[in-house]
C-alpha cells in the first residue's frame, strides 16, 4: 500500500512540473545592415524591450543577450524573450491584463551596444499560457 501511495504522490508531483508555464517567448527576426543587406552568420546584439500602452509607451520590461545572438545563414536570429539579462523589470511580473503591449527590437549587426530601434509592434495576441497564469492566481 505505501508503495502504491508514493507511485501516486510521485506522478502528481510530476504533473504539476509538466504543467507549468514557461516564462518565456518565442522571437525570430531578420536582420539586415544600415544599407538593407542581409547580416549572415555573424553575432548581433540585441535589446528587445516590451512596452505598455502604445508604441512610445513605459518600458516595463528589457533585455539583453549575453553570449550575442548568432544569425543564420538567412540573416535569422532567434532569441527566446524572458530568458536575456533584464536591465529594467522582471519578465515573470509583467501584468499581461494591463495591456495593450508593443515589442520593441533594437540591433547591432557589428555585435556591440550601439542599438538602433529596428521595429515596434503590437503584441496583438495574449501570450495565452501567461495570460492563464494569471487567472489562475486571482481564483
Amino acid at each position: 500500500m505505501k508503495k502504491l501511495f508514493t507511485i501516486i504522490v510521485i506522478s502528481g508531483l510530476t504533473l504539476t512540473i509538466f504543467a507549468q508555464t514557461p516564462l518565456k517567448l518565442s522571437y525570430q527576426a531578420v536582420i539586415r545592415n544600415s544599407s538593407g543587406g542581409l547580416v549572415t552568420n555573424h553575432a548581433v546584439g540585441m535589446r528587445i524591450s516590451i512596452l505598455r500602452g502604445s508604441t512610445t509607451g513605459l518600458i516595463v520590461y528589457r533585455e539583453t543577450y549575453s553570449p550575442v545572438p548568432q544569425t543564420n545563414a538567412n540573416g535569422l536570429v532567434t532569441v527566446e524573450i524572458g530568458s536575456g539579462t533584464p536591465s529594467i523589470g522582471t519578465f515573470s511580473e509583467i501584468n499581461w491584463v494591463a495591456g495593450p503591449y508593443y515589442l520593441q527590437t533594437e540591433t547591432d549587426p557589428t555585435g556591440g551596444t550601439s542599438y538602433t530601434i529596428t521595429g515596434t509592434s503590437q503584441l496583438v495576441s495574449v501570450p495565452y499560457a501567461l495570460f492563464s497564469r494569471t487567472s489562475d492566481q486571482l481564483d
